[in-house]
């Protein structure tokens, strides 16, 4: 569990583009099932489109804002909800006990990999067929993890984004860390040094697997911050969520111009 319902995103950017819509909307997955998104587009986008990966919780006002946030600045952005499959197309009539463990745990447990991807790349296909070119997964807790996973070539991501994602094993089922080998998006990953659901070791871990896998990536781990940091009544730990912020629009805007990089040399390093 990573964020309550009135958690909210940091803002540290003032909004440079005027934006087009900012609406639920549901899309349709390759299996035929409705799920519940989120949709925020600048009027004039300026950078790839941001498929942003909720935690376990789902689409959430956190998630909401923070796509709003992100088409402020110029990047389209897509929150997915998971729980399509078993829990309806509308986030709104669940009941309030769904985001506590007790109601949230069967649904959690009937996730499949193959689901999630199925979703996940319905949220792709939608920002490529609104205009965007390259898009990047930003995940947060359970979506940080699945933020890594989309770094697979499958999905055709120009990057991955994940806060505080678990990337070793978890109740058997392989992380990150153990697919690695297959990952070759660039991936920036943030990290608390705190946080006392991610060990160090499983970071360490996490690093070593993709240096081995010759997956480009970055780290940022900041030693006093907890899980979840990233978070406006964190004040405590703003410094970490300011550069972290910084670190990730930086992320965005270099896909931006390697795009326009590899078009103007016709594809070639």
């Amino acid at each position: 569990m990573c964020y309550e319902a009135d958690a909210a995103p940091p803002a540290f950017s003032p909004a440079t583009h005027a934006l087009a819509e900012a609406a639920a909307i549901a899309l349709t997955s390759t299996d035929g099932t409705v799920f519940a998104a989120f949709l925020a587009r600048p009027e004039h986008p300026a950078g790839p489109g941001v498929l942003v990966l909720p935690d376990n919780k789902g689409l959430s006002g956190f998630y909401r804002q923070t796509a709003v946030r992100l088409a402020e600045q110029g990047f389209p952005a897509l929150v997915v909800d998971y729980y399509g499959r078993t829990a309806g197309a509308d986030p709104e009539n669940r009941a309030p006990e769904f985001g506590e463990l007790p109601d949230l745990l069967p649904h959690l447990l009937a996730l499949t990999p193959e689901g999630l991807d199925a979703d996940l790349a319905a949220g792709a296909a939608r920002l490529r067929a609104l205009g965007s070119a390259e898009v990047v997964a930003l995940g947060f807790c359970f979506g940080g993890r699945q933020a890594f996973r989309a770094a697979a070539p499958r999905f055709g991501l120009a990057g991955a984004v994940g806060f505080y994602g678990y990337p070793d094993t978890l109740n058997g089922a392989p992380g990150p860390t153990q697919l690695a080998s297959g990952l070759t998006a660039p991936v920036l990953a943030f990290w608390g040094g705190a946080d006392e659901h991610i060990p160090p070791s499983a970071v360490a871990a996490f690093d070593a697997a993709l240096t081995e896998a010759g997956c480009e990536h970055e780290f940022m781990t900041f030693p006093q911050a907890p899980h979840n940091y990233f978070e406006l009544t964190a004040v405590q730990h703003r410094e970490a969520a300011r550069e972290s912020w910084f670190r990730l629009l930086g992320f965005l805007s270099e896909r931006t111009t390697r795009r326009t990089s590899d078009s103007t040399s016709g594809g070639h390093p």
